[in-house]
């Protein structure tokens, strides 16, 4: 049987078979759900945040060696050795860098320059219009239902502003797990949608099973958008953990995010000076109070507790509100081929006729 294939300009531009993306989640996407995501005709991303430069270089000749697909990494544009993480994708011949903030125009030049296709998240109309006027080839729309670090403005709002706000391949993300999704995406002008939570929550993810059981467990309202965490709106599930956090003064956080970050220092082997960069970088990029800066220590530690360690109780676990939706853990192969037949289907079978 042939496979059914939804050709888009995001397929075009990045030379997948299908326009799905599985985005970089830190602590989940590693070269196994990458791996496995390519193969199955997506574009896999690598989380490269939570990973030393070694580490990172490590995981992209790992994927390299398991599969000819394209993938990608995700960067953060204002990491202090973000130029050297650059050099590697272009040393490694990486077809995409995906980035959380945009990055300057010296670093999308320079990967242009190399045949590797810049595409930065964005949350509004207008840092799309700018980073698309700074030459990247398309952008990630994420609405408030997105897991991770979001904002408040949905994604059936946010997308159509955008593609109508640029010219450059558009994919969406935040609410998105089935073919219908992927439909609406493209029936909206976006080019193909990303996903998190329901590329977690597949076969192929290292996620502990206990943990997966969690995220199956949830519902729709099993999430809260909170700054409690970094200090700024993170989606997460809603765990014993979370309601503490949530409840917790400001002495408390403090103390817990400087334990945190310490502990991520101890563990990436950075230098002390390397993480005061980073951080002055985040307090610049995100207009972030010093307060706020210092709370952006508890991610990395607090997420690698539940997603990597398994102890939700020590944990906080990101999810997009879509996770009380998801009911199964397909292989990347079974979901993917799964979403575009249902794309197929909803687009040829609408539920409408054109007269006149």
């Amino acid at each position: 049987m042939m496979e059914q294939r939804i050709r888009t300009r995001w397929t075009d531009l990045v030379g997948v078979r299908h326009p799905i993306v599985q985005t970089g989640m830190g602590w989940v996407a590693g070269p196994h759900l990458v791996t496995a995501t390519a193969r199955a005709g997506a574009l896999g991303i690598l989380a490269s945040a939570t990973m030393s430069h070694a580490e990172l270089a490590t995981a992209i000749r790992e994927v390299k060696e398991r599969t000819d697909a394209p993938f990608g990494v995700n960067l953060r544009a204002d990491a202090a050795d973000a130029p050297e993480r650059v050099d590697l994708l272009i040393k490694e011949g990486v077809r995409v860098a995906s980035f959380a903030l945009a990055p300057k125009r010296e670093l999308i030049a320079k990967l242009k320059d190399a045949g590797i296709v810049v595409v930065p998240s964005i949350g509004a109309r207008r840092h799309a219009e700018k980073v698309a006027a700074w030459g990247v080839d398309a952008v990630l729309v994420q609405g408030g239902e997105g897991g991770g670090h979001t904002g408040g403005v949905a994604t059936s709002l946010l997308l159509p502003q955008i593609t109508a706000a640029v010219d450059i391949p558009v994919v969406a993300a935040g609410g998105f797990f089935d073919g219908r999704g992927l439909a609406a995406a493209l029936a909206y002008g976006a080019s193909g949608i990303a996903m998190g939570t329901r590329f977690l929550l597949t076969a192929d993810s290292r996620v502990p099973d206990a943990v997966k059981a969690l995220y199956l467990g949830a519902d729709v309202n099993g999430t809260l958008a909170t700054p409690k965490i970094d200090g700024v709106p993170h989606r997460v599930l809603r765990t014993g953990l979370v309601e503490q956090i949530e409840r917790s003064g400001a002495v408390g956080g403090l103390l817990r995010s400087v334990r945190n970050g310490l502990a991520f220092k101890k563990m990436t082997g950075m230098s002390l000076r390397a993480m005061v960069r980073d951080g002055l970088a985040m307090r610049e990029h995100y207009g972030l109070r010093l307060g706020q800066v210092v709370m952006a220590a508890n991610t990395p530690m607090l997420l690698k507790a539940g997603l990597v360690e398994g102890n939700p109780a020590a944990g906080v676990l990101s999810a997009g509100q879509v996770v009380g939706l998801i009911e199964d853990l397909p292989s990347c192969q079974e979901l993917v081929d799964r979403i575009v037949a249902e794309a197929v289907e909803a687009i040829s079978g609408a539920s409408a006729t054109v007269v006149g």
